[in-house]
């Protein structure tokens, strides 16, 4: 089976549709599949709930989805950086499901491994727990959380082999491995692509079982999300 698509809107097409859940890997801007976010974009494909733990900021990043109005509701756990994204919460115009960081990676995570809801203690006696179950384990409260199962999964990589096994860099690995198993298809946008076998077994951090469709892109902009410096000495 060819994994390997010529470009980002060849790997979305037939696959991206109206009213999808879409998971996209990334935390902040970094790790983020911008050439498949911009393929998103270009596609057209509107009513989208997008599960990330941000919607990157104004004019990159899902910031570019928010723009074109193409995403109804966020699943995220941070929302700090961007103007447009507050500015449309606040008016009415997107819905928001506010998810603690680690239980939204719980819930991808119990997604890709068949488990549907857990019990987690966090967010119990705050809006978060609001209408969802609670149950005694060992004295303490608990909440179910529901796991999450995104039609699709944009996610990046930094080297894939054409099987789809994937390494990712560093910590731009973040919520990609959680959201690409989660998917129903994943499709992965990497900056190399090696042959089949040259990954050392060790090395491979997703194997290409839970991945669909790969997507070249070898120059990303990867742009900063905040950039700090000092004066020299």
């Amino acid at each position: 089976m060819n994994k390997v698509y010529p470009s980002a809107a060849a790997a979305l097409d037939g696959v991206v549709h109206d009213g999808q859940l879409i998971a996209v890997g990334g935390f902040g801007l970094c790790g983020i599949p911008e050439a498949l976010i911009d393929a998103l974009r270009a596609s057209g494909v509107k009513n989208l709930t997008a599960i990330s733990n941000n919607a990157g900021v104004d004019g990159f990043g899902l910031g570019k989805l928010l723009e074109t109005r193409q995403i109804k509701k966020m699943i995220s756990s941070y929302v700090g950086e961007n103007k447009e994204f507050e500015r449309q919460y606040l008016a009415g115009e997107l819905e928001l499901e506010f998810t603690p960081q680690g239980t939204l990676a719980e819930k991808l995570r119990a997604g890709g491994a068949g488990i549907p809801a857990f019990f987690t203690k966090t967010g119990v006696g705050t809006l978060v727990a609001e209408g969802k179950e609670l149950r005694e384990f060992d004295g303490e409260t608990y909440v179910m959380e529901r796991a999450l199962v995104p039609e699709v999964s944009l996610i990046k990589a930094d080297v894939a082999d054409r099987s789809g096994n994937l390494r990712f860099n560093l910590t731009a690995r973040n919520f990609n491995p959680a959201a690409a198993t989660a998917g129903k298809i994943c499709i992965v946008e990497v900056e190399r692509i090696v042959a089949t076998g040259e990954l050392a077994p060790d090395d491979i951090h997703l194997p290409g079982i839970y991945v669909h469709r790969i997507v070249h892109n070898p120059t990303p902009e990867k742009r900063i999300e905040k950039r700090t410096t000092r004066d020299r000495k």
